[in-house]
């Protein structure tokens, strides 16, 4: 057992608090960029705006719903009683994963490639733990649940998205008039949006809530009744005010328009001769003019087509965009980033009480400490994934935004009240790539998802192997 008066090891938490600083950068450069891409590469969030939002609401998932993964994390892949009686190596090894991980991070981020935190962190415990306890020393039917979920997250998520897009894709954007079929729509869709993302987060923390007396089916009634009236007051007040504001929106830019397409065309009643854009053409009619010029400016490339939504539509979901990036990311704060601030949990834990133990409160301020760090990465070196996830895979709307951003959050939630860390990256990249397929193959890079899947595969390799080297150097430092 360690003297916690004993400063014979302070350096180790110096420098392990140094090192997660940088690791939480990584992250925000990162994990919580990849997290944003969609909202970000539809032009529904800018860069500034994701993080405020990043810095509010990752924080609370992580303090409300965080500890369970971080417990999974910090013991339950690895024998952590194990270190009992060599403390010290349980140090040494928290600040190796801090290592292994962070180094990782910030070389993906370069890379431009989005890759997972949860996975990068799980790598780098394993390979510590191997050269301190062994292959003895590892869990390995936990072990075997997660990585069976890094298989499973990718493709559930998909698959919800992709089914939300269909329907959107079916019910509104190709209705014959969309803009009344989001408006009808918009209630429902925000309601189960509500009621999806509250009964996840307040059934998992019922304690918090004071609802621990509560069955679950008391808290989704609960939850329920909340978003029905969420969904009344958006039917009957935000609806009729957004409906005017498109179709003020609407009818300023067609008269904008039709004031520079006079401006462009010149011609005569008689139908002799006009110009368009230096070129001459004949003509027999105004109304013919007017048609042919209204063709061009309205008729839009399929490409194009793709690409954008209505712009009635976007308009419609950029509100439900801006809510699931919100529910998204506290859900991230929940699942990631509790994880990859774990071993410094440990690190401190280890350090204050002197001894090894799965049980100690999880301080609050190295969560506020973590989130600094991963505020501070997104602001400044996010821009590079967030262009490889919000335009580079494949171009992002409002609606294909929308659906893509509730069933990734759906899917990290269930797994957040379930202790597993499955990876939100996993679950955002195969929600892009699948929603991608719907809307056309070929709007889908796949030379470039073949590469983030390459960096996944060498994850917990690269990770792992960089976390045993610093072990074995700190273990002979301390010995």
């Amino acid at each position: 057992m360690i003297d916690p008066k004993d400063n014979a090891y302070l350096w180790i938490v110096i420098v392990g608090f140094i090192i997660a600083f940088i690791l939480a950068f990584g992250i925000g450069a990162n994990d919580v960029a990849n997290s944003f891409g969609t909202s970000v590469g539809s032009k529904v969030l800018t860069l500034l705006q994701a993080c405020i939002v990043a810095s509010i609401f990752e924080l609370a998932g992580a303090i409300l719903i965080g500890s369970k993964v971080t417990d999974t994390i910090r013991k339950g892949i690895i024998k952590i009683d194990s270190f009992n009686g060599t403390e010290q190596l349980a140090m040494a090894g928290a600040l190796s994963a801090l290592t292994g991980t962070s180094v990782w991070l910030l070389i993906a981020t370069f890379l431009n490639l989005p890759v997972s935190g949860t996975h990068s962190i799980v790598g780098a415990t394993i390979g510590y733990a191997l050269v301190a306890l062994g292959k003895s020393g590892i869990i390995w039917i936990e072990l075997g649940k997660i990585a069976a979920s890094w298989v499973i997250s990718p493709l559930l998520s998909g698959i919800i998205s992709s089914l939300i897009f269909t329907g959107i894709d079916k019910f509104i954007l190709k209705s014959a008039d969309p803009l009344i079929s989001g408006l009808f729509s918009l209630p429902f869709m925000l309601g189960a949006t509500l009621l999806i993302n509250l009964f996840s987060i307040v059934y998992s923390n019922s304690d918090a809530f004071g609802l621990k007396m509560f069955c679950w089916w008391h808290i989704l009634l609960m939850c329920l009744g909340v978003a029905l009236l969420c969904a009344i007051l958006v039917r009957v007040f935000f609806n009729p005010w957004l409906k005017r504001k498109i179709i003020s929106a609407d009818e300023a830019k067609a008269s904008y328009q039709f004031t520079n397409t006079k401006e462009k065309v010149l011609f005569d009643n008689s139908g002799v001769e006009l110009t368009f854009a230096g070129s001459k053409e004949r003509s027999h009619s105004t109304r013919s003019v007017v048609s042919y010029v209204a063709d061009i400016m309205v008729q839009p490339k399929e490409t194009e087509q793709l690409n954008h939504d209505d712009p009635c539509s976007a308009q419609l979901f950029k509100y439900l965009q801006i809510l699931t990036a919100t529910f998204g990311s506290f859900a991230h704060g929940g699942n990631d980033v509790s994880n990859a601030i774990g071993p410094l949990i440990s690190l401190w834990l280890i350090y204050e009480t002197g001894k090894v133990s799965g049980k100690a409160q999880t301080p609050i301020w190295i969560l506020l400490f973590g989130g600094v760090g991963i505020v501070i990465g997104l602001c400044v070196w996010g821009r590079r994934v967030i262009k490889t996830i919000g335009e580079n895979l494949t171009p992002i709307t409002p609606s294909s935004g929308f659906a893509i951003e509730i069933g990734s959050a759906l899917t990290v939630l269930l797994a957040s009240n379930l202790g597993i860390p499955i990876s939100t990256t996993h679950c955002k990249v195969g929600s892009i790539v699948m929603v991608g397929r719907v809307r056309s193959r070929e709007v889908v890079d796949w030379s470039l998802f073949g590469g983030i899947v390459i960096s996944w595969i060498v994850t917990m390799p690269i990770t792992g192997g960089i976390s045993a080297g610093v072990f074995a150097i700190v273990r002979a430092a301390i010995k």
